[in-house]
């Protein structure tokens, strides 16, 4: 019977070229595009999953109360890792390291900016990478010794073993080569190229070793006997810094796992909140709508051509069949159509991967030999095969043989109502696609356009490094800049202007409550910091060369001025880092961190020591870019020769910020736009049945004298309608979607009538010109051919 089944399948297939084409098209491209983010939703649920103890392991992080509001960071003190394993009774491991850094590491003439990082050997025992070469027993133990990468050995070393030989760090420490180990996988939220001791760290920084319990610069990595113990291990844990520090220290410790360390990395108060696994939400929403979408564009053109299958059920009826046995014929040329359509859909995965790939910066590959992928596949084969088919097999199996031999006619009801209702759930979605897409662009545009509070055009920063360490270096640097012509402006800076990091709380005033935390964002900056970046002095001065007691002058921003409630800033005294310093003077706030959240209290101090940081160079805009970017490399060059120049525009590094934001919208409107075009399949499906049953009624009103015009206005009403609907369904649902996704900006855009507007008019423009396809065809059709029979 199943052999039988299938080869009046096939038939049925073959005989109906264009039917199966469009079938087979649509349902390719709903599983392609449920495919791809699946895929992509896979890949991020993976995040620090690749090691043997994830489900046991834990990040270590702070809540700090300070500026009415609780801040929640993976940044802990340098004492807690030989604390907690020392002491608590629950944790088996805990290791501290620095984040990962960008270093030179060198090996004879080749010389390499990677990025690297300082552990403890316990780190590599919870986080259990595979050592290709060397020690593995026990390494990191040599305070002189050095872990690489695979891709990075192959760089400095290429086919030689690199197990014994010496590099150099920053061109002067030499550093053995102790052990390789496989590259980290692509999503993994620590990501280095090579590896040094924690004590190491602490020899060529000294402040590293004298740190206390109140500062806050490593990351703390705890691994804990079992997942149970979590509660208990938190709630002891809890008032670790207030035991050590004393009651002043009010911040509270507590463990957040690893595995959800990527995806859950927004707190409120103190708990995760999210992150981007509401993102992932959405893309897992939007693959499953695509694919049902695609079962009811199935579902709508099987039953669009239930006048030619009715004979066909009548007559096996007729000679015996029963209707279990057409219902399995029809899920089986729904399954059989499905299959052919995986097999496409693999196809146009396989050539749309790179191009998916570059758009997310990401390499996802199809992984055909894990089991649990083909389990999937032929899962999603079966439910598209069976949900795809289940209507039209019940709708079709249930013609009564008599009837439809002695001529087919339909009940008006049911049928033709749930087609109806298909494709206005098609069309829900779609409008709402459309809406939410729509909003998505109009919030990025406007942080994009929000004022900054300076002039990143045109402005470069470069990390200062060898040479450049030295003040006086990076004054010959500034001076032959402007001198040739390449730079207006050249100033410091301690770190990226567009970095987060680098907090301090201990600043009091005269009015400051005793017992609240406010928290300043805290930057050391050169001379001509105003004019190189653009931004403003609200009240007093910057520093300036023709000052030289400025060590203990300070500047703040607005925000630090509203939060301290001075009235007159300039010439206020204050407390800072346990000495008095005098404010000099007030900056316009710019954005430092998030441009989706509010500017954060800053204070400046002045840049004195050798302490390098970065180089900011704002262009002679009278001159070509190019002609001064090389003239910028090539002095960079040779008063630093032993590095490479590592520059960068800040506005590039400023776009970097919306990556999540463009990606959303990027990857609505592809899937958007496939679910619009899948759609479209399903409405022509229902207007290829409405015209087959009202092309005698069209006949009769052209014979009665009907124009072409009246008859496409007649025929596109009734879809209009359905549109109309779907719309209104649409509209609410994207409403609380979008205002549910802008609550977590606190800057954000009012939502307007645009997005709906632009909703209904594309929605409408597609319904009308897809139907018109077939209208046009069944307005212009000889009206004698269809009443020739009469």
């Amino acid at each position: 019977m199943f052999r039988l089944n299938l080869k009046i399948a096939l038939r049925n297939l073959w005989r109906n070229k264009g039917f199966s084409l469009i079938n087979i098209g649509g349902l390719a491209l709903g599983l392609a595009s449920c495919m791809l983010l699946l895929l992509y939703i896979s890949y991020e649920f993976g995040f620090d999953k690749q090691f043997k103890n994830y489900s046991t392991t834990y990040v270590a992080h702070t809540n700090m109360k300070a500026n009415n509001k609780v801040h929640s960071w993976a940044w802990t003190p340098g004492l807690l890792a030989p604390e907690l394993k020392e002491k608590y009774a629950g944790i088996v491991n805990a290791a501290r390291s620095t984040y990962p850094f960008e270093q030179l590491i060198s090996y004879k003439d080749i010389k390499i900016k990677n990025r690297g990082l300082f552990a403890d050997p316990s780190f590599l025992k919870i986080l259990d990478y595979k050592f290709l070469s060397g020690n593995a027993v026990s390494p990191l133990k040599d305070i002189n010794s050095v872990i690489l990468t695979q891709s990075l050995s192959r760089k400095l070393f290429a086919n030689e073993n690199p197990v014994g030989k010496i590099v150099k760090l920053d061109n002067k420490d030499g550093l053995k080569v102790e052990a390789v180990i496989a590259d980290l996988p692509a999503n993994s939220s620590i990501r280095f190229d090579y590896i040094m001791p924690w004590r190491l760290n602490e020899k060529k920084n000294e402040w590293v070793a004298k740190q206390g319990w109140g500062s806050n610069f490593c990351l703390t990595l705890v691994q804990l006997q079992n997942s149970n113990l979590l509660d208990k291990v938190n709630a002891e844990v809890k008032t670790i810094y207030k035991t050590h520090d004393g009651k002043s220290n009010t911040n509270e410790l507590f463990l957040h796992p690893l595995s959800k360390w990527h995806l859950y990395d927004e707190f409120e108060n103190g708990v995760t909140v999210g992150g981007k696994i509401g993102q992932l939400k959405i893309f897992f929403m939007l693959a499953i709508c695509i694919l049902l979408i695609a079962c009811v564009n199935f579902m709508n053109l099987s039953t669009a051509r239930s006048e030619k299958r009715a004979k066909e059920v009548g007559v096996r009826k007729a000679i015996g069949s029963s209707r279990k046995s057409l219902i399995a014929q029809f899920i089986l040329e729904s399954t059989l159509l499905s299959l052919i359509g995986t097999v496409v859909a693999f196809t146009l995965v396989e050539i749309s991967l790179p191009y998916f790939n570059t758009l997310l910066n990401i390499n996802l590959i199809i992984q055909y030999n894990d089991w649990r992928y083909w389990a999937v596949l032929i899962g999603l084969i079966l439910f598209t095969g069976l949900l795809a088919g289940s209507y039209p097999a019940f709708y079709l199996s249930s013609f009564e043989p008599v009837k439809v031999l002695k001529g087919f006619s339909f009940r008006a009801g049911s049928a033709i109502s749930i087609r109806k209702v298909l494709v206005v759930s098609q069309f829900v979605f779609a409008a709402s696609l459309i809406v939410c897409t729509v909003v998505i662009y109009q919030q990025l545009n406007y942080i994009k356009n929000k004022p900054i509070g300076y002039n990143q055009g045109n402005l470069i920063q470069m990390a200062a490094m060898g040479n450049l360490m030295s003040s006086k270096k990076i004054d010959l640097l500034k001076t032959q800049l402007i001198k040739s012509g390449a730079a207006q402006n050249v100033s410091l800076l301690s770190m990226n202007i567009d970095e987060g990091g680098n907090n301090t709380s201990a600043i009091n005033w005269n009015g400051k409550n005793p017992n609240e935390k406010v928290l300043f964002n805290q930057r050391g900056i050169g001379y001509d910091f105003i004019a190189t970046t653009g931004t403003k002095m609200i009240a007093g001065r910057e520093f300036s060369v023709e000052f030289s007691g400025d060590s203990n002058k300070v500047l703040i921003n607005e925000a630090a001025v509203k939060i301290m409630g001075l009235k007159n800033p300039v010439g206020t005294v204050i407390d800072y880092d346990e000495s008095k310093s005098t404010i000099i003077g007030v900056m316009k706030d710019f954005v430092a961190e998030s441009p989706y959240q509010k500017v954060a209290p800053m204070i400046f101090n002045r840049i004195y020591k050798d302490e390098g940081g970065v180089i900011l160079i704002r262009l002679n805009e009278t001159q070509n870019i190019s002609t001064s970017l090389a003239q910028i490399d090539a002095l960079v060059k040779a008063i630093n020769p032993d590095y490479p120049v590592d520059r960068k525009f800040v506005s590039d590094s400023f776009e970097e910020k919306f990556q999540n934001e463009k990606l959303l919208g990027t990857l609505s409107n592809w899937f958007g736009g496939f679910a619009i075009f899948i759609s479209c399949l399903g409405l022509l499906g229902l207007a290829l049945f409405m015209a087959e049953q009202r092309k005698k009624e069209i006949s009769i009103r052209k014979v009665l004298g009907a124009s072409t015009s009246n008859i496409l206005t007649l025929l596109n009403k009734d879809f209009i309608k359905l549109v109309a609907i779907a719309n209104l369904i649409a509209f609410p649902l994207a409403y609380i979607i979008i205002n549910k996704w802008l609550s977590g900006y606190e800057y954000r855009i009012s939502v307007s009538a645009l997005p709906f507007i632009v909703a209904i008019s594309l929605s409408v423009i597609i319904a009308i010109l897809t139907v018109s396809v077939q209208s046009v065809k069944v307005a212009k059709a000889n009206p004698v051919d269809a009443l020739k029979y009469e």
